[in-house]
């Protein structure tokens, strides 16, 4: 796996493993921006955690975004709407994969709760260290919804 510049942010929920992951991917030669949560707060919001990720990939095109909550639902729609954000739910491996193969995912939600450290470690990995295809059905896709974004 290549080294990456990585924006990650969390709420309360997933404030403990993006604690971990900031260690982990920074022990790893990541360059790691951490968004915040940076205390726990259990009353937290997570949309604005998600903006600031969101906005910071979106001016780097270089580089990837992670977004913790409990299920990673609210995270990934939060993210997604920060413009040139495609952020995708990764719930496997093969869904991170997936997520950057054909879909050019630039953030990737995970559910905290949904996942013990190892298995959320694996999802991550996967998602940071698969390209993007550049298959053309796939750029299509990919550029109508950018299109329908600048409407």
């Amino acid at each position: 796996m290549g080294v990456m510049r990585l924006h990650i942010a969390a709420d309360h929920a997933g404030y403990e493993l993006k604690q971990l992951l900031v260690t982990y991917l920074e022990a790893g030669g990541h360059d790691v921006t951490d968004h915040g949560a940076l205390e726990y707060d259990e009353v937290d919001d997570y949309p604005g955690f998600c903006f600031t990720a969101g906005e910071a990939v979106a001016a780097d095109p270089d580089s990837l975004g992670i977004v913790l909550g409990g299920s990673g639902n609210g995270e990934q729609i939060a993210a997604n709407k920060v413009k040139g954000v495609r952020a995708a739910l990764a719930w496997s491996v093969q869904t991170a994969m997936l997520g950057r193969a054909h879909n050019n995912a630039n953030v990737v939600a995970l559910g905290s709760r949904q996942h013990g450290l190892v298995e959320a470690t694996e999802i991550i990995e996967a998602f940071i260290s698969t390209p993007f295809s550049g298959e053309e059905r796939h750029v299509r896709r990919i550029e109508q919804i950018a299109k329908y974004e600048a409407r």
